[in-house]
């Protein structure tokens, strides 16, 4: 009996060696990929882990710099960002704030570089689109009004399209364009259904220029 069991474990054995010579170096291989890949990611979590920690310790520096109005540090804050930490979004939010104190400071060229980088970087719509909002009213106030309209022709998430149609009828106002600002106004108006103060805005600039959306409405309500 017992030299039955030992034939049956020499059998089982070659069976066992016999599989491994003919696979074992493909699951050798794909022990070692799914090792590797395993040990990757841990490696990338940590990388970034790590890189979003230092992120947000440079915010902070540009944070004081700001505070502070120190436009050197400001600058030279915002460069090492953007350098170091370009594709975060600690780096578009230091840039939104380094341009409201480089423009405070009169410093629009720098205020306007930094816009137009977050214009270009952000992967998130809505910082895009306050950059492009803030880059038009600054360009409107430099009187660059083709360039402000054409910020604002572009492409905007739904919650940011009233704003952008309100600030192209202030552009358009500036030029002396009265019926289309009218028409910007009112699309405008139109999309600002949930921002009852800010629609009260819109109103009055209509109603400055002798338009009333709320009749205009009713008007074009179809019977």
């Amino acid at each position: 009996m017992a030299k039955a069991l030992d034939l049956e474990e020499q059998e089982q054995l070659d069976q066992i060696k016999h599989f491994w010579k003919t696979w074992g170096n493909l699951i050798s291989w794909l022990l070692i990929a799914v090792l590797g890949s395993f040990a990757a990611w841990n490696a990338y979590q940590y990388w970034d882990r790590t890189q979003a920690e230092k992120a947000a310790a440079l915010y902070d520096e540009v944070e004081r710099a700001t505070a502070s109005g120190d436009i050197a540090r400001v600058e030279r804050s915002l460069a090492d960002m953007k350098d170091k930490f370009g594709s975060t979004q600690f780096a578009l939010q230091s840039a939104l704030l380094a341009a409201k104190t480089l423009q405070a400071q009169g410093k629009t060229d720098a205020a306007r570089e930094a816009l137009l980088w977050v214009t270009a970087n952000a992967s998130d719509k809505a910082y895009r689109d306050i950059a492009r909002l803030r880059l038009a009213s600054l360009q409107l106030d430099a009187k660059a009004y083709d360039d402000a309209l054409k910020q604002l022709g572009m492409e905007f998430t739904p919650t940011m399209a009233g704003l952008a149609a309100d600030l192209r009828g202030d552009v358009l106002q500036a030029k002396g364009q009265a019926s289309e600002a009218i028409g910007a106004y009112q699309q405008a108006w139109q999309k600002m259904a949930d921002f009852p103060d800010y629609r009260r805005l819109v109103q009055a600039k209509l109603n400055a220029l002798g338009v009333d959306p709320e009749s205009t409405a009713v008007a074009e309500t179809p019977k």
